[in-house]
């Protein structure tokens, strides 16, 4: 289950971060800003703007699907690791600069999501002899043979 874990959060990073850095470009190549039809022209016929939507569509069904196996609290902190490779990548092909302030901000980001699963993994484990010790005999003993195979 770890494992749909890292690779459901990893595509919805990936899809993520397609749409704003897409947007980004799609936004660049659009200037100068004007409400016209001509201005309307310009960012659809950027192929960018495309790539943001392929990467909202695929986010949106990436996090629907995530969010059938997922608990909400960590899935929903994780799902703002997009914001971390936004601004990574946003420094190599933008050249943007990267100072403290998102340094900071990225460290919160990840201790938050670091949090929120150590208090879902310790939920579960708090839950578990709970669970057991409203089993009666027999059940026990059927789940320790089952966990045993």
């Amino acid at each position: 289950m770890k494992r749909f874990y890292l690779v459901g959060f990893l595509v919805l990073m990936a899809f993520d971060t397609l749409a704003q850095l897409s947007f980004k470009k799609a936004g660049d190549a659009a200037l100068p800003l004007e409400f016209s039809p001509s201005w309307l022209w310009r960012v659809f016929a950027q192929p960018w703007i495309y790539g943001a939507l392929v990467g909202y569509i695929g986010a949106f069904f990436t996090w629907m699907h995530l969010l059938r196996r997922a608990p909400v609290g960590p899935a929903f902190a994780a799902s703002h690791l997009e914001i971390i490779s936004v601004l990574l990548l946003s420094h190599y092909l933008f050249q943007e600069t990267i100072g403290l302030p998102q340094i900071l901000g990225c460290a919160f980001i990840i201790a938050g999501i670091a949090c929120l699963a150590v208090s879902e993994a310790q939920d579960h484990g708090a839950a578990e002899p709970a669970d057991r010790l409203a089993q009666g005999p027999a059940d026990s003993a059927a789940g320790a043979s089952a966990a045993a195979r």
